[in-house]
């Protein structure tokens, strides 16, 4: 019988090393409701404006970028949070090495 639950005791090592000028990208977990992914940008790697079809919930794990949500750019560090409704325009700016986990709504 599957585990009814999700256990990791650390995201942060669950990324492979990042290569210089790259992003990766790891789905953790995905059902029905919520589809998690952990990224992980090299410094000055950015994800350029876009929408997603569903609610989204962003937090900063490690590291700084800049982060636009609609019109507006805020600093986010490690503890920062964002919940982004569906279709709302976003980028993502790494001005240091950045983790990030992203949980798509469903």
């Amino acid at each position: 019988m599957p585990t009814p639950y999700s256990f990791i005791p650390d995201l942060l090592t669950q990324l492979p090393a990042l290569p210089a000028a790259s992003i990766l990208s790891r789905t953790l977990y995905g059902d029905e409701q919520v589809k998690a992914v952990l990224f992980s940008f090299a410094a000055g790697e950015e994800l350029s404006e876009h929408t997603a079809s569903t609610p989204a919930l962003l937090h900063i794990l490690s590291g700084e970028a800049r982060l636009t949500l609609g019109g507006d750019s805020f600093e986010a560090r490690a503890g920062a949070w964002a919940h982004m409704a569906a279709q709302l325009p976003h980028s993502v700016l790494a001005q240091t090495p950045v983790v990030m986990l992203l949980l798509l709504l469903k």
